[in-house]
């Protein structure tokens, strides 16, 4: 079984930019129910599909698998919820780990992401200056969550 065990801050500034080129993601939500999230996307030129379980901890179970680019585009534009994700993602690494930064665009313009793959939940995480606070335990800020209620909608955004 795949495991993802990642923890998740906001970045503030815009220092993390200029350590990495972004890719442009666009990506959508089959099932957004909490027990099981099945999302498709396309990054990169490539075609996926995810299956998440539920978090607990900083874990959650973990399946994806490389679709056709073409059924991936036709399931985003025909069968996913709405609105769709968008975001350029900056893979920066620091200190030993490699930091995926998501600037959002859309319905979730203005809000950037911080993650961090982790072999451990309790391994040793040096965070850069760039980072704000953590957001881990916080599922507002949960892609799946996103699509339900976009950041543009929030009256106490962060």
């Amino acid at each position: 079984m795949g495991k993802e065990i990642e923890r998740r801050f906001l970045a503030k500034g815009d220092a993390w930019r200029s350590l990495a080129e972004g890719v442009s993601f666009r990506q959508g939500f089959l099932s957004t129910v909490k027990e099981r999230v099945v999302r498709v996307r396309v990054a990169g030129g490539k075609g996926t599909l995810t299956v998440k379980g539920i978090t607990t901890g900083y874990s959650k179970a973990e399946f994806e698998y490389e679709i056709p680019r073409e059924e991936a585009e036709r399931m985003l534009d025909e069968l996913c919820e709405r609105p769709l994700i968008e975001k350029q993602r900056f893979r920066i690494d620091h200190a030993g780990l490699t930091w995926e930064v998501d600037a959002f665009e859309g319905e979730n313009a203005g809000l950037v992401i911080a993650e961090v793959e982790l072999e451990s939940e309790d391994q040793a995480v040096e965070l850069p200056e760039w980072i704000d606070r953590e957001i881990s335990d916080d599922p507002r800020y949960f892609n799946s969550n996103l699509v339900q209620a976009p950041y543009s909608t929030w009256k106490d955004q962060a």
